[in-house]
C-alpha cells in the first residue's frame, strides 16, 4: 500500500506537534449529537473524533498508517486501516462521515470523495475540512509540505465542491473563521 511515511514516522509525537482540536465547531457542522455511527476517514491518530465520540451513538476512525491507528487504538477507538479511496464499509454505512485536514494528503482524491459520498446513508451529512488553498498562510504550509517531500496536492474549496457536485450532490462551502474551508453535503 503506497503511503506518507512520514506519518508513520511522526505517528508518536503527532498529538504534541498537532494541538487537539477544541470540538464545538464541529459539533455545530456536523449537527451533533446524534446516535447513529459516524466514520473519521483518514482520523490519524484520532486527534479529532476523540473529542466528538461522546456525541455519537458509535465511532469508527479509518486511517493507511498503522503508527497513528496504534496511538487512536490507544484512545480507545475503533479504527480500520485502508486507503479512503477503498473504504472497507457497506454502501451506506454512516449517518455522518467526515475528513479533516487530511484530503490533500491523499493521491486518488477524486476517488476518495466518491467512496465518502458512497459509505455515507441518505439522510445523513459529510464534513470535509480542507485547508483553503486561496489564502496566503495555507500556500506557506503548502510550500513547507512541498519541501518536505509529503506529496501533498492542495484543491481549493470550489474543486472539492466541483468534485461532490459531478456525483450528483449538492455541496455548500463555509468557513471555520480561519485557515480552512468545510465542504459539506446532506445526501
Amino acid at each position: 500500500m503506497p503511503r506518507n511515511i512520514l506519518f508513520d514516522l511522526i505517528a508518536p509525537l503527532y498529538d504534541r506537534l498537532i494541538s487537539p482540536r477544541q470540538p464545538e465547531d464541529l459539533l455545530d457542522v456536523l449537527k451533533l449529537p446524534m446516535e447513529g455511527k459516524m466514520l473519521d476517514a483518514s482520523g490519524g491518530t484520532g486527534r479529532v473524533s476523540a473529542t466528538l465520540e461522546a456525541s455519537v451513538g458509535s465511532m469508527v476512525l479509518n486511517d493507511l498508517s498503522h503508527p497513528m491507528l496504534v496511538q487512536a487504538h490507544e484512545k480507545g477507538l475503533k479504527a480500520t486501516q485502508a486507503q479512503a479511496h477503498h473504504l472497507p464499509f457497506p454502501d451506506d454505512s454512516f449517518e455522518r462521515v467526515m475528513m479533516v485536514d487530511a484530503l490533500h494528503h491523499i493521491g486518488h482524491q477524486k476517488e476518495a470523495v466518491k467512496e465518502l459520498l458512497r459509505v455515507l446513508k441518505p439522510g445523513g451529512r459529510l464534513v470535509i475540512e480542507e485547508p483553503d488553498i486561496n489564502l496566503f498562510q495555507v500556500k506557506l504550509v503548502a510550500l513547507g509540505e512541498m519541501l518536505m517531500l509529503m506529496g501533498s496536492h492542495f484543491l481549493t474549496p470550489d474543486q472539492i465542491k466541483t468534485c461532490i457536485e459531478k456525483q450528483g450532490y449538492t455541496a455548500q462551502i463555509q468557513s471555520d473563521g480561519s485557515f480552512a474551508a468545510w465542504i459539506i453535503v446532506d445526501k
